[in-house]
């Protein structure tokens, strides 16, 4: 019963902060938006540490980030090997493809990796700086890209707080670092941790570079292959095969 309600709280929060990202990007703007193709490759890295482990038995125990190993590529690596059973690598390969793709089409491509790089390496940094026990509830918490997902995600969706148009928006904001830390204090769930670490210096990052950030640029220029066109491209491939 504790491991089903771990895992439905932790989906629950990812649920939050893509809706959170989803309003600040605007849901109705999507369709005209450029393909996200930094998006696109982060998420083809992640498939080809999938393929990795596959095809090498010993590519866990060379990339992950065991505290008990040497290695300083270990805290990169590990966020592309996965290790979750198909269900959990299913569900790390779809998310940081569609919080990737919201992040860079609000921060655009340099600093969504930015911010992804950060949410590989900051939390544990910061655990260490405050005392803390990087340990999550999850044993599999040496491997995975979730935590940098959640991150990621917890940076556009914290947007909201200061370029919310109505209160609920807001609310919104405010409702992912809040289940963050119920989540991290009842069951000790260090998704809630990263969710909030991300919201915090998602806070940061827009206050500093908002004058140079161009959220709307795909409005204002249209790209010439937008998400929607591509859309229809594929459902017309499709019709046509059938």
């Amino acid at each position: 019963m504790d491991a089903l309600l771990f895992n439905v709280t932790t989906a629950a929060l990812l649920v939050v902060l893509f809706l959170g990202g989803r309003t600040a990007v605007g849901a109705e703007t999507v369709p005209q938006r450029r393909v996200p193709w930094a998006a696109v490759a982060l998420t083809a890295v992640a498939l080809a540490g999938v393929v990795l482990q596959l095809v090498w038995a010993g590519a866990m125990d060379a990339l992950d980030s065991d505290p008990g190993k040497a290695g300083w590529w270990r805290p990169i690596t590990s966020v592309f090997m996965q290790n979750g059973g198909v269900g959990g690598t299913a569900w790390n390969i779809g998310t940081l493809a569609a919080v990737a793709a919201l992040a860079e089409w609000f921060w655009g491509a340099p600093l969504m990796l930015a911010l992804f790089a950060a949410g590989a390496l900051l939390p544990d940094l910061v655990d260490r700086l405050l005392g803390m026990a990087s340990d999550s509830a999850d044993p599999r918490n040496f491997a995975g890209s979730s935590g940098a997902t959640y991150f990621l995600g917890a940076t556009t969706a914290a947007v909201l707080l200061l370029r919310g148009r109505t209160p609920r928006e807001r609310l919104l904001a405010l409702a992912g670092p809040a289940l963050g830390l119920a989540m991290w204090f009842a069951q000790d769930n260090a998704h809630g941790l990263v969710a909030v670490d991300g919201f915090l210096l998602g806070v940061v990052v827009w206050l500093l570079a908002r004058p140079v950030l161009r959220p709307e640029r795909d409005l204002r220029q249209p790209p010439r292959i937008t998400v929607g066109a591509l859309t229809t491209l594929l459902r017309r491939g499709g019709t046509t095969a059938k």
